[in-house]
């Protein structure tokens, strides 16, 4: 009895999706810092405003980075932005709009296999380090509702790998963290993870993620 009780308990409950490179595949990614954003996102608007790369991040590094963790308002951080890339507000987000619908997909099948789970009794919920824009393009309340928790660094104010945001995701689903199972495209947003009991799976591709999922008897 005492070890089918311990099988139990330990049975995965809900699964955890980032959205960036995983939820959203993208095809490259440049590094800032501790945080991995779409190389072709950033690359396309300062192709667009005719600055290098280099002073394309000279200019947004560090209200870009605080956007992420919701420290700024909404509407001040795109109009620093504009400033300093000497621009519109609305040409800015226009273009961030389109550069990040040109370098990322949509994971259908992933989308697919998420709210399959949901139904089967599985919980499901959103762990995502995302800026406004990103935040608005990827995250719509529409699809974010059908989650059964959502956690975007931009709205709680952490990001990963800052192990209070895993904690927050687990409160928000009820659940212990031997019961879920964490999907993340980095492994160092994975290692808090584990380090608290979770599971996790490191996103490569569909195939290989479902493969790990199955191991740990989620399909």
């Amino acid at each position: 009895m005492v070890v089918m009780k311990a099988k139990k308990e330990g049975k995965i409950k809900a699964v955890i999706f980032d959205i960036g490179g995983v939820l959203q595949e993208s095809k490259s990614s440049y590094l800032i810092g501790r945080n991995r954003s779409a190389k072709g996102v950033h690359e396309y608007v300062a192709k667009k405003l005719g600055i290098s790369i280099d002073q394309y991040f000279d200019s947004i590094d560090t209200i870009y980075a605080e956007s992420i963790v919701g420290s700024q308002p909404k509407n001040k951080v795109l109009k620093i932005f504009a400033k300093n890339l000497k621009t519109s507000q609305s040409k800015l987000k226009k273009l961030y709009t389109i550069a990040y619908k040109k370098n990322f997909k949509e994971n259908k099948k992933l989308y697919s296999f998420a709210f399959k789970l949901k139904k089967q009794g599985y919980k499901i919920a959103i762990l995502s380090d995302q800026w406004y824009i990103s935040e608005e393009i990827f995250a719509p309340n529409k699809v974010m509702n059908k989650f059964n928790a959502v956690v975007i660094s931009s709205r709680v104010g952490i990001r990963k790998p800052d192990p209070k945001i895993y904690k927050l995701t687990l409160k928000k689903l009820k659940l212990p963290a031997k019961q879920t199972v964490f999907i993340d495209n980095q492994v160092w947003n994975t290692k808090p993870a584990k380090k608290l009991g979770m599971k996790t799976v490191l996103f490569k591709n569909n195939k290989q993620t479902f493969k790990d999922l199955k191991k740990l008897g989620v399909e």
